[in-house]
Order: structure tokens, then sequence, then C-alpha cells
């Protein structure tokens, strides 16, 4: 099997790769084993030296990177900047705090000593996507590296360009050979993979579908996993919200990577008392926004990563509008273009507020107060994150107990950041990536009692 990627934008065939073969898998797989025996023993400090010399390579190599993510699935070239930063940022936070976030704990009881400590759990198998092809890999990489993982990393294949350029980068800042291994395999190759003794842990980040799909595997093998899955996120909008900076903050939460992003709010549920003033607002903000190629400094969205992608919000957007939506503004685009999209008057049955859009389009619906508000931000299946947007910080922290979601952000984007945890409730997984949260998901926790 041969994997392509292709330039969503041009349409330009990038480069080939040959998926693994079965020989290649076992390779990788005893690699990673014997490596674990090594890394694992190896201190913190001398995996922090590691980490800060590959943010130092990420650096070095940030435009590269950048325009290799850009070619293969098609931010704007800011965005992919940013990313890349992001990345040599979490080396070397968790370069500076690991060692921290894992010191055993001594638990006073009857015992002449008890506590407990956080051992690394063995190979770790990552199963990514592609919207965030550098960071997703590095929000889960580098914790479970430094906790003494090692890990094997499934990209997705319209950005495996990516993943084999993280591979390198690891090697060039002198990482052991093996703690950390690309794999090109298709999805079928991972119920095999799964199954092997040799993996210890699967971490993925993807659709509810493929979530669903993991999760059974490694049930049926007794594996832990972490999940971070679909979303659907609310932003409340209440009657005394600053409403120009609370627009702004909805349209560079909806339209940034082109809206291809799990924690992006995407419906915005509005107070009545200001619902014409916030959609009035929003409306000229989307209208403003300059679509094209990811490579003009001047452009603010670049296209969808794939044509097939485009093509399923097309088909939202269609059935969206024949529910009862009031497309304001976008619904063109040809190809992977998909114009940047508002609708009004999205009520609680309509595609665009029961699934996931993944993608540039934006579902206004009017609430009556805050108490409507939560009862239909909790009207969903999935639960990642939330956004609440008032002057009251009082009521605020009261409605952000009610809401059935893994992070809630007042007046502010939400946001991935590796001093804060990040996860889901409901059918956006479960489990914890970032902060010492996060790290402490890669361990084993051990109980030592000496009596």
């Amino acid at each position: 099997m041969i994997f392509q990627t292709t330039n969503p934008y041009t349409g330009e065939h990038l480069a080939q790769y040959p998926a693994y073969t079965n020989a290649d898998i076992e390779t990788r797989l005893e690699r990673a084993a014997t490596q674990f025996a090594d890394w694992s023993m190896r201190s913190f400090p001398y995996r922090s030296d590691c980490f800060r010399r590959l943010a130092v390579v990420l650096r070095q190599k940030q435009e590269q990177l950048a325009l290799l993510m850009t070619h293969e699935m098609g931010k704007i070239l800011t965005e992919s900047r940013g990313e890349i930063e992001k990345c040599a940022a979490q080396c070397e936070h968790y370069a500076t705090h690991a060692e921290a976030f894992l010191r055993p704990e001594a638990i006073d009881t009857e015992a002449q000593m008890s506590g407990i400590s956080y051992e690394p759990v063995g190979v770790v198998l990552g199963i990514m996507p592609w919207n965030f092809p550098f960071w997703q890999v590095f929000r889960y990489a580098v914790p479970a590296l430094m906790a003494g993982n090692v890990t094997l990393l499934k990209p997705a294949p319209n950005t495996l360009g990516c993943g084999l350029a993280i591979e390198n980068a690891f090697r060039e800042a002198g990482f052991p050979d093996g703690v950390f291994a690309c794999l090109p395999v298709d999805v079928p190759a991972l119920q095999p993979i799964i199954a092997d003794n040799r993996i210890n842990m699967i971490t993925l980040t993807g659709s509810e579908r493929a979530g669903s799909s993991v999760a059974q595997l490694a049930g049926a093998s007794i594996k832990k996993c972490v999940l971070e899955l679909g979303g659907s996120d609310p932003l409340l909008v209440l009657a005394d919200a600053d409403l120009e900076a609370a627009a702004k903050a909805a349209v560079t939460s909806r339209m940034s990577n082109a809206g291809q992003v799990c924690i992006a709010a995407k419906r915005w549920l509005v107070e009545a008392a200001v619902a014409d003033d916030f959609t009035h607002r929003v409306t000229d903000l989307i209208r403003a926004i300059r679509q094209g190629n990811p490579l003009d400094p001047a452009i603010q969205m670049g296209p969808i990563a794939r044509l097939d992608l485009a093509d399923t919000l097309r088909k939202q957007l269609a059935a969206a509008r024949q529910q009862g939506a009031e497309l304001l503004v976008g619904g063109q685009g040809e190809g992977t273009l998909f114009a940047p999209t508002l609708l009004r008057n999205v009520q609680a049955d309509n595609i665009a507020f029961r699934e996931e859009t993944f993608g540039p389009i934006a579902a206004i619906t009017t609430v009556r107060d805050a108490a409507d508000a939560v009862r239909l931000a909790n009207e969903s299946r999935y639960g990642l994150s939330a956004t609440i947007w008032t002057a009251d910080l009082d009521r605020a922290a009261q409605v952000a107990r009610q809401l059935q979601v893994g992070s809630v952000f007042v007046n502010a984007v939400v946001r991935s950041d590796a001093r804060l945890p990040i996860g889901g409730v409901k059918k956006s997984g479960y489990g914890r990536e970032l902060a010492h949260t996060g790290i402490r998901e890669f361990c084993a926790t051990k109980t030592l009692y000496v009596a």
C-alpha cells in the first residue's frame, strides 16, 4: 500500500510513502520494547536535556516544518509557525516541571514508611489526527516520554510527511533510537498492533467513531486509553457581556484553522436581549475574513484539509438549511475552499446543533436567559469545553459548575495550555492531557508500604 499526500489548496501531489510491512512493524515494536528498558531508567535531567535540544531543533527548522504543514493540510502559514513554537514550548515546559509532577508522595499511615510513586507504563501507541499534525503529537508525546515511556506514532495519512518529520527531529536532537518512532500503517493494521503485548497503552485524538473502535480493541486486551474525541462546544453570551470582545472571541475561536478545531466554539447560545446586536457584530467580522492561498500573508483562512471533508460540510450545511437554519454569511466555495459561514435560528433538533461541524460553520441559537443557555448547552452528547461571556463573575462560576464539559473558559477563548489539563466528558472521551494531570495519565500509580 502507498500513502499519497496532496496539497489541499492546489491539488498537487506532494509525496508518496509506502506503508510499513509486517516485518517493518515487528522491527519497530521490538525496538520500542527494548528501548523502554533503558529509557525508563534514565534520569529526569537526562530526559530534560533531550527535550531542550529538541526545542532548539524545532525552532531552527521552524520555517521548513511550517511550510510542510501548510502544504499537507492547508492551514495558513502564520498558524503553522505558531504551532511549531507551541511544540517547542511544550518540550521546555515538561523538561522543567516533569520531575516535580512525578515526585513520590509520602502518605501518613501506621507504617514506618508508606507512599505512592508514579511509574512509566511502557510503550504508548499514539493515534493522532491531521488538524494539528505537530501539536497533537507533542501534546501527548512529551509528557509520555518525560515520564519514562517510549512511543510509537500512527499519524494521519494526509499528514504523514509531518509525522516522519517529527521522527527526524527527535533523531536530530539526539534521542536514543526507538524512543520515538513513526508507524506509517493503514487502519486495519492497528488491530494486531493494539493487541500486541508490547503495546501497554493507547492514546487517540480523533472522531467519536475512531475512539469507540480503539476503546473496544484496547478493552479486549485490557489496556488503558486516553481518548480526546469530537466536540460541539457551546459559547454562552449573557446579556451583560462585553459584546465587542465576545464577538471577536467567538469568530476567532470558530474560524481559526479553517474551523477544524475540536475545542472551537461551534454553538453560540445568545441571550435574546443582545442577540441582534451580537449577530450584527459577528456577521461583519465573518464577512471580512479573507480566504485563499494559505502561503499568502494577507490570507486569514486556507482550505479544508481534504475534499471529502469539505463535501461533508456542504451536506451538513444543506441539511441545516432544510431544517430551518437561516444562512447569513458564507455557504459558497468550490473544492476544498469552504467559505466562513454563519447560521441563525438554529434549533436544538438541527444538524448544526446536534452534530459536530468540523469546519468554519458557526450556529447562533437565541436563548431566554442563563438557565435556558445551560439547558441547551448540555443538550449535546459531547462535552469537551465551553465558554461563558458575562460581566458577573459570580454568576459565571455558578453557570460553569452546571456545564457538562471538561473545561470552561470565562471571557476568553478556549485553548490548550501546557499548564492546564484538557479533555472531555460524555462522547468527547475520557482521560486528560497536559499539566501534572496529563503526565500522570501515562503512569501507573504504585503503592509502597513498609511495616
